[in-house]
């Protein structure tokens, strides 16, 4: 039985449809959905960390830049927790017990050890649809999961490939021949 399930959550069309098809399913099965974006100071959408001029030794310099990297940074969590935030009360109007986290570090791990730590039965997560060397070279959170996960992964591809909703293919994959 699938009763708690997460879902990763980031800007993407392909988090947009992973978030849609796990509300579906936590609406269909009853199921507990939890939210999650990992804090990655790697995501290409993160401010980029300050680094002083070569030879500068003017500790006012080192302080602005500092400063201003911190507020950077607390725009860029607020900006995912208001994220979250939306899709938690979309969930919740669709009468689905949910929640929501935003830990750090790198997502394929963090999003591993949060499913294992809360006893997910349920993965669901958006593809970028990265191949080949740009997957070798900027990693894929997708394949990490799968081949780590504690539990079961739903991928959902950004180009439409599946248009069966989850239910549909979960009853397909249930009664297909091994």
């Amino acid at each position: 039985m699938l009763d708690k399930i997460l879902v990763a959550i980031d800007q993407s069309t392909a988090s947009q449809g992973a978030f849609e098809a796990a509300l579906e399913l936590a609406q269909a099965l009853g199921a507990e959905l939890t939210l999650i974006h990992a804090l990655d100071i790697f995501d290409p959408m993160s401010p980029e960390r300050p680094t002083a001029p070569v030879g500068s030794y003017s500790m006012a310099l080192d302080n602005v830049l500092r400063e201003r990297y911190e507020q950077q940074w607390a725009e860029f969590v607020n900006q995912f927790d208001a994220l979250l935030r939306q899709k938690q009360e979309i969930a919740e109007a669709a009468g689905v017990t949910v929640s929501y986290q935003q830990p750090y570090g790198n997502p394929g791990p963090v999003i591993c050890k949060v499913a294992k730590h809360r006893k997910t039965d349920l993965i669901v997560m958006g593809s970028r649809g990265r191949s080949g060397l740009r997957e070798l070279l900027l990693g894929s959170v997708s394949n990490y999961i799968m081949h780590h996960a504690p539990c079961s992964v739903m991928v959902i591809h950004p180009d439409g490939r599946h248009e069966r909703s989850p239910r549909e293919r979960l009853q397909l994959n249930a009664t297909a021949p091994s």
